[in-house]
């Protein structure tokens, strides 16, 4: 007798799934517990395995379909076995197409690509590498080097000033330690800095490079725009047909129209990773990320840094209460932090740079760097036209444009701009793309980390929005009390750990401390699977370890941390 396949129910709230693919034909034979078909959920995907030995004898519902729960969309059973609803269905279905994404391959040639993706930073060569890796043919167009800003100008070469500058916080460390160095004076070769640099990040574009030649991504180096017929031209002349498109742009930096900004001795974030002094006084335009990560690196290279920040406070997306012990630490080490401070002109002379700011006094710099945020950058939207929120693509939740089959990933649609962010959009673009939207791309518990010496992270919400929204407990633990810091000369800052009062949801975690950016994920995984405060209890952390404060903050969401006084 014929075995029904049904749509299974994997949660509470699922009442319909969508089939990725079915891994076996009509007329094969399944054994027990082989994998039947792929299914996506609104939160993850499966795998349904056969309940028994049998032939599979009919797919009721083919790739693509999105199918109520419960619903039965294949047979199992005897070879040539007839199913039970006569007349059902011919014997194999073939893949459905999404109503959801119109198709963009009318006209096209076979020889055309099923996708051409123009920009290769993080969310370009993911997308690409999904696509092939899905048995896509594809191309892969970029104007400059594979990575994109995150890996060229950006995250990457970052990080490798940061080192440097834990190295040399470390050697001020080194006495109290009990290690004797001779001569503690330092002082900081830019030019082997660069050098150091340009060898990390052409390691990780060659690997880059590699990874897209080993998939099959024909590569084109040139600007890629999109024609009228939504097809790519590259450098204006070479011509790519392709059936669906992935803009890909990126973003740029930003600007602000104020007197002087023209001046040489005004840097982007670009430009402070090419020179090859440290300069004696240096001032940062905008409290950011950016601006405070390299601002600290020449701190501690021997730059005098000022940092001018119009709002209330540095990193003002991150918690208040992170930002305020951030600048505490920050200032403590020598920086000179000016918040509610507004920049009114930049003026050059004798060789160096006047800052005028609005209600404080002048401020004499040798460089200034402009660091205010990015910008998408369009360049690639060629002669279509996309419905643009700010300057911003507009896209839906599968990543798809206004305009269908085109696919906008990644910085240029500005919905997260974090390279981690853009990996995820990407992959959820190629798959769209290939397979008709189905894949979702979650962003709202996308952790965002800045590399500063200590370390800050968070995910979720931060105190002031949840009490919008919530009955909130919070708990705290201090890395002054972890065993793993204070040996290792890092008892600064916390774990913060917001929930909901009623049910124990993790609304929200924030850190600042040793291996913030690290610890952030496991707070990610537990947000996102709804792990309760009570369920995260249960688990146990190795000791000693940094991760151990993040036990304890959750623990003292219930007045449980052992490891803390007895609270009145």
């Amino acid at each position: 007798m014929a075995l029904e396949v049904i749509m299974p129910k994997a949660g509470v709230d699922m009442t319909e799934g969508q089939i990725v693919q079915w891994n076996k034909k009509v007329g094969e034979f399944v054994k027990e517990g082989e994998v039947l078909l792929e299914i996506m959920t609104d939160k993850v995907s499966m795998e349904l395995e056969a309940e028994e030995d049998g032939y599979l004898i009919a797919i009721l519902k083919g790739d693509g379909e999105t199918v109520p729960v419960t619903e039965v969309i294949g047979y199992l059973g005897e070879e040539g076995e007839n199913i039970p609803t006569a007349g059902a269905v011919a014997p194999e279905a073939s893949p459905a197409p999404v109503a959801a994404s119109a198709s963009n391959d009318d006209n096209k040639s076979d020889d055309a690509y099923d996708i051409v993706v123009i920009g290769g930073g993080p969310a370009g060569y993911v997308s690409a590498i999904k696509a092939a890796q899905l048995g896509g043919k594809v191309a892969l167009v970029e104007k400059s080097e594979l990575g994109g800003t995150c890996l060229n100008r950006g995250c990457i070469p970052t990080k490798t000033y940061l080192h440097n500058a834990e190295i040399i916080e470390n050697i001020g460390h080194a006495a109290n330690r009990g290690i004797i160095i001779e001569n503690p004076s330092f002082s900081v070769d830019m030019d082997k800095l660069l050098e150091t640099k340009s060898k990390v990040v052409n390691t990780l574009v060659g690997g880059v490079a590699g990874l897209l030649r080993s998939y099959g991504v024909d590569v084109h180096k040139g600007i890629g725009t999109i024609t009228k017929d939504k097809n790519v031209l590259v450098n204006g002349s070479e011509l790519l047909e392709t059936k669906k498109i992935i803009l890909a742009g990126g973003s740029k930096v930003s600007k602000i129209n104020v007197p002087g900004m023209e001046s040489s001795l005004v840097m982007t974030s670009d430009d402070i990773l090419e020179m090859n002094e440290v300069p004696e006084r240096l001032v940062i335009i905008g409290g950011g990320v950016v601006g405070i990560e390299l601002g600290q690196a020449f701190m501690t290279f021997g730059s005098k840094v000022t940092v001018i920040e119009m709002m209330d406070r540095i990193v003002p997306a991150m918690d208040a209460e992170v930002s305020k012990n951030l600048r505490l630490i920050l200032e403590r080490k020598g920086m000179t932090i000016l918040t509610d401070t507004k920049l009114q002109e930049i003026i050059e002379e004798d060789g160096k740079l006047r800052i005028k700011v609005e209600g404080k006094d002048d401020i004499i710099a040798n460089k200034a760097l402009l660091s205010i945020g990015r910008v998408p950058d369009l360049e690639g939207i060629g002669d279509v036209e996309f419905e643009l929120d700010r300057g911003r693509i507009k896209v839906n939740e599968y990543m798809e444009t206004s305009v269908p089959g085109i696919y906008a990933p990644g910085d240029i649609n500005g919905t997260k701009m974090l390279a981690h962010a853009a990996f995820r959009m990407g992959e959820v673009a190629a798959e769209n793309a290939l397979k008709g939207n189905h894949a979702v791309a979650k962003l709202n518990l996308t952790p965002a980390a800045i590399y500063t010496l200590p370390e800050v992270a968070a995910v979720g919400l931060t105190e002031e929005q949840a009490r919008e929204k919530y009955d909130v407990q919070i708990g705290k633990f201090n890395f002054a009390a972890n065993g793993r810091a204070i040996a290792s000369d890092a008892a600064q800052g916390f774990v913060k750990v917001i929930a909901d009062k009623k049910y124990g949801e993790v609304l929200g975690v924030h850190i600042i401390g040793p291996a913030a950016a690290e610890l952030i994920n496991e707070a990610s995984t537990i947000i996102e699977m709804e792990i309760t405060v009570e369920e995260m209890l249960k688990t146990i952390h190795g000791h000693p370890t940094f991760s151990e404060v993040m036990y304890e903050a959750f623990a003292d969401v219930l007045g449980l941390a052992v490891h803390s006084p007895k609270k009145k």
